[in-house]
């Protein structure tokens, strides 16, 4: 058996499924609760998947300790596993199918979607996949059910030679990769990334391919280690450095080409424009609610540095994203430091939400 494959029962040469299954479910404000509940039903076009792993994401979080969505709902969306029934009309996937299930998928055809901005396509801002209540992903369950238009363009087959945690890394990989082609890195650039937390990592792994140097800072100096295994080829220790110091002495003191936010913080946009040289760019990754931040805009007018934002997946580079992550090229899986069951996942929310020196990516595993 493949690692972290479902141990299903098979019984005639059919999948056993249960009636009900184990499901974190968000009740309101820092209220997660673990509960039993039915398993959601399929109609035509779905699917029910059997979730194997799904990561845990600063937006889930954002979500379960600010109140922005109503409750219940059970949240998670890094998600991989394996289908255990298909609905009436489904021909590209079959029981037993092994797959890795995006909860965004664009309509394709509206204003948003031909100018290629899909996270603001209105068919994109549904949520195609639920264990349950309000569709919200669904990945901190054992089952899932994923909708009809979902499964048309949204569900990513996994080969066998994959592991279901490294598959569950297609969605974050995607939106790291968009926004660095956004950027049109070159191989004569210094690109400085704000924060090695996972990622960050996965963006500075990301724009190493171009050739570019790649200079990672963060608070704490075990992720600073982690990095160095991603293309990152000068760290920098921000609790005990001068950032602007170091990275004036890398670029001969024009600063970085491109500054890469990687955290959340409004105060950090301010020290990104002035770590970043004249005419370079800034890209905010993690600024994923609305507020009110302070800048200069004679930065932008007068210096002419560019103030980029990049936000959630697109489906232009969904099979290249899948070929890098099957590749092998770059083992996302070491970016995971904690796992938790089902039954211990609010103790998996509670870390990734107060991130420690030794904790990065933290998983909840149905099969842990």
């Amino acid at each position: 058996m493949h690692p972290l494959s479902p141990a299903l029962q098979v019984e005639d040469e059919r999948i056993v499924i249960p009636s009900t299954m184990r499901a974190a479910v968000y009740r309101g404000i820092n209220d997660v609760r673990v509960e039993e509940l039915p398993l959601p039903a399929i109609g035509r076009g779905e699917l029910l998947v059997r979730i194997a792993a799904c990561g845990i994401c600063g937006t889930d979080l954002k979500k379960i300790h600010t109140g922005s969505h109503s409750a219940p709902r059970i949240f998670g969306h890094e998600m991989s596993g394996t289908v255990v029934r298909a609905g009436e009309g489904v021909s590209k996937f079959e029981a037993g199918d092994r797959v890795m299930v995006f909860h965004h998928i664009p309509c394709g055809d509206c204003y948003y979607c031909r100018k290629k901005t899909y996270a603001q396509c209105p068919v994109y801002k549904k949520v195609g996949a639920t264990a349950g209540f309000e569709p919200s992903g669904g990945g901190f369950a054992e089952y899932v059910r994923v909708m009809d238009w979902i499964v048309d363009s949204g569900v990513v087959r996994v080969p066998d030679h994959v592991s279901f945690e490294q598959a569950a890394f297609i969605e974050p990989v995607n939106t790291c990769l968009k926004a660095i082609k956004l950027l049109d890195l070159k191989s004569d650039e210094t690109v400085l990334v704000i924060g090695q937390g996972p990622i960050g990592i996965i963006l500075a792994a990301l724009a190493s391919d171009s050739g570019a140097t790649i200079v990672g800072s963060d608070l704490y100096p075990e992720r600073l280690t982690v990095s160095r295994e991603f293309g990152v080829q000068h760290t920098i220790h921000a609790a005990e450095e001068d950032v602007a110091k170091r990275v004036g002495e890398l670029t001969d003191g024009r600063g970085a080409d491109v500054v890469l936010v990687a955290v959340p913080g409004k105060a950090l946009i301010k020290q990104a424009m002035d770590l970043c040289r004249p005419g370079g760019k800034v890209m905010l990754f993690a600024a994923t609610q609305h507020e009110d931040a302070n800048f200069d805009p004679g930065a932008v007018c007068l210096d002419e540095k560019s103030l980029l934002g990049s936000y959630s997946a697109s489906v232009d580079i969904q099979n290249e994203t899948a070929e890098l992550v099957f590749s092998g090229k770059w083992d996302f899986t070491k970016l995971i430091s904690h796992r938790f069951s089902i039954e211990r996942a609010i103790e998996g929310i509670e870390l990734a939400s107060h991130p420690q020196p030794d904790s990065m990516k933290i998983f909840i595993e149905a099969q842990a």
